[in-house]
């Protein structure tokens, strides 16, 4: 015992020491970014366009933004065949404005000058289209039904051309009888016999008329399979409007920038007395260093606390089984508790970016009102499970640590592992499972049918109750202190591909909770009630709201087949397979009726236990296999069921089995 309690001890500690130095000494290190690049009257070149300078500072994010500067005075880019003078770069938009070739004027005159359509030959690509905030406007059209005659700016009263003196142009933006559309270049107007075009980028067609810009503007993206990983925190993926396929990055409301990780990103902004401020400015003076010197004060004393915790409930259980019999205890030890694993601390910003800033198409579920899991990817590719639990006070967030420490120590085969957690987001610590990426339950439920997706058939499911029920029962009976869920749905089962249960989502916040009791680190709420929810569940083909008050009702009237999901067939099913569905039905309907106690062994009071239920959905399942000849339970019941006493539900005699 004093030799686990050192090496606890030991661990927290480089645990804490690796901590403050994270915290307090890496970011003293200055960071050394590029040297601007420059080019005539461009100061700066905005990301992802990069000048092509001899320098190999920084990541061309693809050769389409590659860019050239002529005697140091004009900038170009190259796009196809052909080489177009930049003009302006629209930081909010996504857009590069480009000149018109110099040599191919077909007519001018005191306010408008207009370029021969086939000197304008650019062609879309994956990365670069005609912007649709282009208003254009035509010279000599043989047909003007497209044109339009009232889009302001200067007049050419003295126009002798079918150009009349209010104009003639077409707005991209209004696709007007479909003659141009996204991915189109400007000869689409030469159906039309148009022969000249020009074009501008603002309210008007004319020099006079509000703030406009000369030239075409293009929108530049990039392809949709390789947005991932180039937004910054606090930024997410858009769709362009003018590339086809194409996406780019965007702050989220209250930050400002480019959006991508490798370029401006999204600075924080706010407003101060009327006044726009950015950055620091929009925080309280001292919240960087204080936050984090509060962070890691926090951790430390957290450590410390679930240390102490956990050698006295070691302790504890230790006096408690001196009167058991040797060999037992050192089995029931031996289960118990495994050597731990190394965890990972994890950085806010990798685990936001991995989410997409947790973002709602990332949300697997929510338990409760305090936490929420998010599906994320981490730049390694490793699929994880993030759950966000939000705390208010020091307590809580401690408390959190230290049922995170608890359950880090347990090992099996139907739970996700823990890879670490995140503390570095005040008083809304993130954990962190693997994930095995195959969609959680209620995903599989809800889609099945859909899109041509198959459901879940019913042998796969009823392996999955056996698997949930099973891990739950380990939980409560094997482990000491018990562990106990207390959020149990089916967005809380992670299914991997080969259809086996990854549980995660435990509630780590709970302010009634005996940390040292027989109740466990976790308080006295019901599980059975919550995986007779799930059962029904599985048995219906998904959730609503009313689910259990229908079903038990109709399961009650002898209507089972009208609770069944209509992918299982029930009326095709052989006899053996409608008593299997006949009996889960059943043992859902008792976990709502009689799940009570503790939620571990029942009672003699006609309360239902983990274990009741756990042995009768095992001996449903070994009933199946023995009707098929097979040899084999299904995966994970004997990791479930090794050096257990649950071991002897396998073995017992149907007529052992109470069901009503």
């Amino acid at each position: 015992m004093v030799h686990i309690g050192a090496s606890f001890l030991m661990f927290f500690n480089n645990i804490v020491m690796f901590i403050f130095f994270i915290l307090l000494v890496v970011p003293q290190v200055a960071s050394h970014g590029c040297p601007q690049q420059k080019c005539g009257t461009f100061d700066s070149i905005p990301y992802p366009f990069r000048l092509d300078n001899g320098s190999n500072c920084g990541e061309l994010l693809s050769d389409a933004f590659h860019l050239s500067c002529f005697n140091e005075t004009s900038l170009f880019i190259k796009i196809g065949s052909y080489r177009y003078q930049v003009l302006h770069f629209f930081l909010d938009g996504g857009g590069v404005l480009v000149d018109f070739p110099n040599d191919t004027v077909c007519y001018s005159s005191s306010c408008r000058t207009y370029y021969d359509l086939k000197s304008f030959r650019f062609q879309a690509n994956d990365y670069f289209g005609i912007a649709k905030d282009n208003l254009v406007g035509l010279y000599g059209c043989g047909d003007s039904s497209l044109c339009r005659s009232d889009c302001g700016g200067c007049h050419d009263a003295n126009s002798t051309t079918t150009f009349t003196s209010n104009g003639c142009c077409y707005l991209l933006s209004e696709d007007r009888g479909g003659v141009w559309r996204v991915g189109d270049g400007f000869d689409v107007f030469e159906e039309f016999g148009c022969k000249g075009f020009s074009s501008w980028v603002g309210s008007g067609l004319g020099s006079n008329n509000g703030e406009i810009k000369r030239g075409v503007k293009l929108e530049w993206a990039i392809p949709s399979e390789l947005i991932k990983g180039t937004c910054a925190l606090n930024a997410q993926s858009v769709n362009a409007s003018s590339v086809i396929s194409g996406m780019r990055c965007k702050c989220v409301d209250g930050f400002i920038g480019d959006g991508f990780a490798k370029g401006s990103g999204c600075l924080k902004y706010c407003l101060k007395g009327g006044v726009e401020v950015y950055g620091k400015a929009c925080y309280p003076k001292g919240h960087g260093r204080g936050k984090l010197m509060l962070a890691a004060g926090i951790l430390a004393l957290s450590l410390s606390i679930a240390t102490l915790i956990g050698l006295f409930c070691l302790l504890k259980r230790q006096t408690k089984l001196r009167t058991a019999d040797l060999d037992q205890t050192r089995t029931q030890s031996s289960v118990s508790f495994h050597k731990g694993r190394r965890t990972r601390l994890f950085t806010h910003t990798e685990l936001e970016q991995a989410t997409n800033g947790f973002s709602n198409d990332q949300k697997l579920v929510n338990i409760g009102d305090e936490s929420t899991i998010y599906a994320g990817v981490l730049t390694d590719g490793l699929q994880v499970a993030v759950h966000k639990v939000r705390c208010t006070t020091e307590t809580d967030l401690i408390q959190v640590l230290s049922q995170v420490k608890i359950l880090s120590e347990v090992t099996h085969t139907n739970m996700a592992r823990i890879l670490g957690c995140s503390i570095d987001s005040g008083y809304t610590p993130l954990v962190v499972y693997e994930n095995p990426g195959n969609g959680t339950l209620e995903q599989h439920l809800r889609q099945a049918g859909t899109e041509g997706k198959m459901g879940i058939d019913w042998q796969k499911r009823l392996t999955i109750t056996v698997q949930l029920s099973s891990v739950l029962a380990y939980l409560q009976t094997e482990i000491f202190p018990p562990v106990f869920h207390h959020g149990l749905e089916s967005g809380c089962v992670l299914l991997d591909h080969d259809m086996s249960v990854k549980l995660v989502g435990f509630e780590l916040l709970d302010h009634g909770s005996d940390r040292c009791g027989s109740n466990g680190p976790f308080s006295n709420k019901n599980d059975v009630y919550g995986l007779g929810v799930v059962l029904l569940e599985i048995l219906a083909g998904g959730k609503s709201v009313e689910l259990a008050t229908v079903a038990l009702r109709k399961i009650r009237n002898g209507k089972l087949e009208e609770v069944v999901d209509p992918m299982l067939y029930y009326h095709e099913q052989p006899a053996y397979r409608k008593e299997q569905i006949g009996i889960v039905a059943d043992v859902a309907t008792r976990c709502l009726l009689f799940g009570g106690g503790d939620g571990r062994f029942g009672g003699g009071d006609g309360r239902l236990g983990m274990n009741d239920v756990a042995r009768e959905l095992v001996h449903v399942t070994k009933e199946s296999i023995d009707h098929v000849g097979s040899r084999r339970g299904p995966a994970g019941l004997e990791e479930t069921f090794s050096n257990s006493s649950l071991l002897q539900m396998i073995s017992l005699s149907p007529d052992s089995i109470y069901v009503p």
